[in-house]
């Protein structure tokens, strides 16, 4: 199991020399992977740097450890500029981008980006077709409902196969997530599972029969899940981590969030963590 951090972007607000720290001694210490969240305007979400715009910054003082927005709210955005965006990130990071989408659920937000919120899951599914074309062919065609593309492309073209993965809300009252979102998943490479784990085992049964019915190896699709560590004794968090491994998940997001830590709060969380890893 692949074992990553987010990046406490919205506690650091605009101490980019703490960010950089942070990002540079996550890579030092051996995570495998950063995770950020995304938001363009939102009323009262608090301090928040624009995700791709960032990452492609991170890309530039990192070397190996992978960049991963989660999620970035697509229906939100012009496809063609995303991806365009998306594989200038993969190339100045060296094919180190997984590349998170979701949906969203601020109708306010959409309004305020000139986009239609009900039909943000259609258009999703539409814009993922499209951004695999996009970045693996020189011009594209493409006639959907939402996007068309007539012989251009997005030149540079990412050197690396970007990974999709998938972000979703929470349970529904049967205790799994809609149908749609399944079907989405089980077309990906992988998903954030942000679910309590009783309900994981569902969820990933229906998730395993849509893409078999796909004619996919269910064993294909990756899973994150995400644990706090900070504020916890680390008996407990490593319970959690077990727990996460022992469903079969092939990643995990430890986070430092929730504390009312500062900057140096967070780096000394960091470091915390990573001790606690290396003395089981």
């Amino acid at each position: 199991m692949k074992i990553g951090i987010s990046l406490p972007v919205r506690e650091m607000q605009n101490d980019l020399a703490a960010i950089k720290e942070f990002a540079q001694t996550a890579e030092d210490l051996g995570f495998t992977h950063l995770r950020i969240p995304d938001q363009v305007a939102r009323d009262g979400a608090g301090h928040l740097h624009e995700a791709l715009t960032l990452l492609a910054w991170v890309a530039g003082f990192t070397e190996r450890i992978e960049l991963v927005p989660s999620v970035i709210i697509l229906p939100e955005r012009e496809t063609v500029l995303v991806a365009k965006q998306a594989a200038e990130i993969d190339l100045l990071s060296g094919g180190r981008l997984r590349f998170g989408v979701g949906v969203g659920r601020s109708p306010e937000e959409f309004e305020a980006l000139g986009q239609e919120f009900t039909t943000r899951g259609r258009r999703t599914d539409e814009q993922i077709e499209l951004l695999k074309l996009l970045w693996k062919h020189e011009t594209v065609e493409f006639n959907g409902r939402f996007d068309t593309v007539n012989g251009i492309g997005i030149n540079p073209l990412p050197e690396h196969d970007i990974p999709i993965w998938i972000g979703h809300g929470p349970v529904g009252d049967d205790g799994n997530l809609p149908r749609p979102v399944l079907r989405r998943i089980a077309r990906s490479d992988g998903w954030f599972a942000v679910l309590p784990r009783e309900h994981y085992p569902a969820a990933k049964a229906a998730i395993d029969g849509f893409a078999q019915a796909d004619g996919r190896d269910p064993s294909e699709i990756g899973v994150e899940g995400a644990i706090g560590a900070v504020g916890r004794e680390p008996e407990e968090w490593l319970a959690d981590l077990q727990a996460w491994d022992d469903l079969g998940a092939t990643h995990l997001c430890l986070r430092t969030l929730g504390g009312g830590l500062d900057s140096a709060g967070h780096l000394e969380g960091l470091r915390a963590a990573k001790e606690v890893l290396d003395s089981r």
